[in-house]
Formats: C-alpha cells, structure tokens, sequence
C-alpha cells in the first residue's frame, strides 16, 4: 500500500528529513519512503521511485510530503505513530552545551578569539552577516551558494581591502592549521599548502598526498567562480601570497577548472613575479603553459598534481599510481564480462571535479561524453534525469540540491540513479566516486552494496568501477570501506584518474 500525508507549512532542513528518511526506511514492513519538503526537485524524486500521489504533487515547497510504501497498514500505522519522535528528536552531537549563540554578535561575544566564520545559510542572507563578519575582521568561509556575482565581487573586496579572505561563496572545502573545515578530510600535517576553485579537486589532491606519506600545511577554498573573469582571482591570488608567506609551507598547488584567461595571465604574472617556492598547477582541461622545472610545474590530472607535490616536497621520483601496462592487463581480463549489449558507459559522481577530470579521461577512449557540466557545450544534456550515449553526471549541480542535501550528505539520489543504469540492457560500464570525510555520509558504501544486492541478477554483464577520495584516519573507515564495495564487485581503482581511463579501456 503507497500512501501520502500533507503537513501544510511545517518546515524541516534537507539534512534532518534525510535521517528521518533512513528512520522511516529502516522501520519493519517498510518497503520505500520519502519525507521531503515539497518542492518540484523533491517531487520529481517521488514520482521516480511511484511516491508522488496527486495530493503530494499539489502542495507547495513549504509544505512537508511523508510518502510511504508499506507491506500492510500495520506497518504504515507503526510509521505515523513514531514520526513525530523522528522529526523532533536533536541530531545535535552536543545536547550539553549551555549556550548556542543565534546570531553572528553573540558567537563572537561568547568566543571572542576566533578569526573566522563558516556560513551557511540561503544565498539571499549570506551577503550579509559575510558582511558583517568581516567588518569584524573575521575570515569567511562561505559554504552557501546561488550569490549573484556581484554580490561576491563586493565581499571579495571588501575582505581583501581588510587582509581578510572570503573563502566561497559555494566553498566546500578547506583544512586550516590541520582543521578540516566542511567537507574535508583527516590527513596529515605537512609543508605542502593548496589553493583551489574545486572542493573535491582538493579532497582528492590532499588524500593522495596523504597516502605518498606526505602532508599538507593549509588547503584554501576560493570558490568555484573565484577565477572567472569578473572576479579575477581575487581570493586565489590572496591564498598563494598567504602560503607564500607561510613558513610551514615549502611547496604550493593551484587546482581549478579552466579560469578564464586573463585570470590565467593575471595568476601566471604573479607567480613569476612574487612566488620564491615550487608552484604545481592544475588547471584540469585548460591548455597548460610552459612549465619552468622545479619553479613553476603544470600537470593534467590530479593525480599528477599530488604526485608533482610530493616529489617536490621529499625531493624523490614517483611512478603513477597505476602504469599503462597495469591498466591495460585489468582491462583485458574484465572485458570479457561485459555483454554485447553493453556498449555505453555511464558516470554517476558526487564530486564535480572529479566528474569533469573523469570526463577529460574519458575523452581519447570513447570521444564525447554527455555531461550536464560537458567538456563541449553542444554535449549537454537536455535532461539531466535521462542520460544518453556515454554520460558522466555531476550529482552535486544546483540542479539536483536544491531543497535537498548534497549527495556526499544524502545518497538517496544517486541510489536511485544507479538502480536505473543497472537496470539498462545498453549500459555496459558504470564508474562512480565515493567521497568520504568530516561532513560526508557516514557509511557511502552502504547504499552502493545495497543497490548491488537487489538487483544482482542484472550485474552479469555490467563491470562497476570506482574510486575511494579518502585516508586510513577518515572517520568512516577507507579499509572497510574498500573491502565493502569490492566483496559486491566494485573494481577500485588507486585515484579517479585511474579509474576513468580503466573504464574508458573497457568499451574502447
């Protein structure tokens, strides 16, 4: 039995529904559920796995839609009577502390000595208490997104104007003085110092470092939009002059898509200038300059760029995480698996860098690859729901988290889309990441093993490829981790790189 219940106006965060969510699917007798908010994103998500009734399609975002499938009424009964209890229950960790200041004043009243605030609240508010944290000289990490550009622009000169940074808006991830800051994971202390446009492009430089045995100093967040043409570079360039300074730092990484190219010019020109340490660049699929060995390196991948650092930093050579030999001698024992029908390969990622890297790999393999973030805008996809030819989605787009927490946070969706492409005669690879990490799900891997289980019966001819962006002293466990997905039959590859040429390979 599918039923619905409508709660006019009764608010919940995307985070709180999505545990709630977890409570109700967990219950006996249940078979699928969703408590949602009810906007048009959420409907969507329902009316894919048959939730969304046409109350539930009625109501409005402020609305709260509990759609449940249950074997009988008993089940569905037992649900409703410990709803509430699961909505109102504190997900706080800290139920002990005495004060939880409610505004920007009373958090620097009550901890006085702190130099930097982390926002997150909707775009339309976060310009103004980043406002009025860095006129009371706080740094800003700005995790909320859809800021205009100008509004970004202001903040960002304002701060600079300050000596202060403004880390975002839309910044994920940054490690300061060894604290892992949203999304970000445990590594070691080090002297090599990121700066980055890319949150996951920095987790996955970071862990990598971290499993050469090498360490990191300071990983500064800019944003995504950082090194477009109206912004400049502007925090990009404050966070090089800071590593620059820093005596723990010895070497610097730069990670980002493609800037524009006067920002390019601009951060090439300051390097040059003002730069004394070794600087490894990665700007994944822009047309690389001329690298100046041991001054100013340019690499392709991330994995390079890790690689790069590290042998800086000891002063070592180090050999790719997996050689071409390697990759082609796993390919050619898998490729037999894969059905005659399987001649697509489709990306389903929760990390937009790791999404576009995937994408560049992919590109001598299997030539163009629809995206809704495509290396050639003629490849975007129409539909981000229905994916066609080779296709690598980027799950963590505007476009899949409004009203809804970040895949790295709620895996549900993704779930839902892995079910769909294993269930697709034409789909003969499926390559994905799992992120782990402080803010990330606590257990990514459950669902994955989950999906694979039920529908076991249509893996025969499917060969699952995957990289963990992670380290052994992440709170989720990278060992168990690992061995989870690979008992399912997940071939894990050491990087993203390695596992987006690895399935390319398979349907070349």
């Amino acid at each position: 039995m599918i039923e619905a219940i409508i709660r006019k106006g009764a608010y919940f965060d995307s985070v709180k529904l999505m545990l709630v969510t977890q409570q109700v699917k967990s219950m006996p007798g249940i078979i699928e559920a969703g408590v949602v908010m009810g906007t048009d994103l959420n409907k969507d998500i329902l009316a894919r796995v048959n939730l969304l009734s046409e109350t539930a399609r009625a109501c409005s975002p402020a609305d709260l839609i509990i759609a449940i499938n249950a074997e009988d009424q008993n089940a569905f009964d037992a649900v409703i009577a410990k709803l509430d209890g699961f909505l109102n229950a504190s997900t706080s960790s800290g139920d002990s502390v005495a004060y939880k200041p409610k505004t920007l004043v009373g958090a620097i009243t009550a901890q006085p000595t702190s130099n930097l605030v982390i926002i997150s609240t909707p775009g339309n508010f976060a310009k103004v208490e980043a406002r009025k944290a860095l006129n009371a000289g706080l740094h800003v990490m700005l995790f909320s997104d859809n800021m205009p550009l100008a509004d970004e622009k202001e903040l960002k000169e304002l701060a600079q104007s300050k000596n202060l940074l403004v880390m975002g808006p839309d910044c994920g991830t940054s490690i300061i003085n060894g604290a892992a800051l949203c999304f970000a994971n445990q590594v070691r202390r080090g002297n090599i110092g990121i700066v980055g446009a890319s949150g996951t492009g920095m987790q996955e430089i970071s862990t990598l470092i971290h499993k050469q045995g090498a360490g990191i100093s300071h990983a500064i967040g800019t944003g995504g939009r950082d090194l477009v043409a109206e912004i400049g570079g502007i925090t990009m360039l404050q966070g090089i002059q800071a590593l620059n300074e820093d005596e723990s730092t010895e070497i610097i990484v730069l990670v980002s898509k493609p800037p524009a190219v006067e920002v390019v010019d601009k951060i090439l020109s300051y390097l040059q200038k003002n730069v004394s340490k070794p600087v490894v660049i990665n700007f994944l699929g822009g047309k690389p300059a001329e690298s100046h060995p041991g001054r100013l390196e340019y690499v392709a991948t991330l994995e390079e760029a890790a690689l790069k650092a590290v042998q800086l930093a000891k002063k070592t050579t180090l050999s790719p995480l997996m050689t071409a030999d390697e990759i082609d001698s796993l390919v050619f024992g898998l490729k037999s698996k894969i059905g005659s029908n399987g001649k697509y390969l489709r990306g389903l990622f929760c990390g937009g860098t790791l999404n576009y890297e995937a994408i560049i790999a992919l590109e001598e393999p299997l030539g163009g690859v629809y995206s809704n973030s495509p290396l050639d805008k003629k490849l975007k996809l129409q539909d981000p729901y229905k994916l066609t030819g080779n296709a690598c989605i980027d799950l963590g787009d505007d476009v899949f988290t409004q009203g809804r927490a970040h895949p790295m946070i709620d895996p549900t969706l993704r779930s839902q889309m892995l079910a769909e492409q294993i269930n697709q005669d034409d789909v003969g690879v499926i390559l994905f990441d799992v992120v782990l990490g402080y803010g990330a799900h606590d257990a990514p891997a459950n669902d994955v093993v989950d999906i694979l289980k039920r529908h076991a019966d249509k893996l025969a001819n499917k060969v699952l490829v995957a990289s963990i962006c992670g380290t052994d002293e992440d709170p989720q466990n990278y060992e168990q981790t690992k061995a989870a997905l690979e008992n399912a039959g997940v071939i894990i590859a050491p990087s993203n790189r390695c596992a987006a040429l690895i399935a390319g390979k398979l349907l070349a």
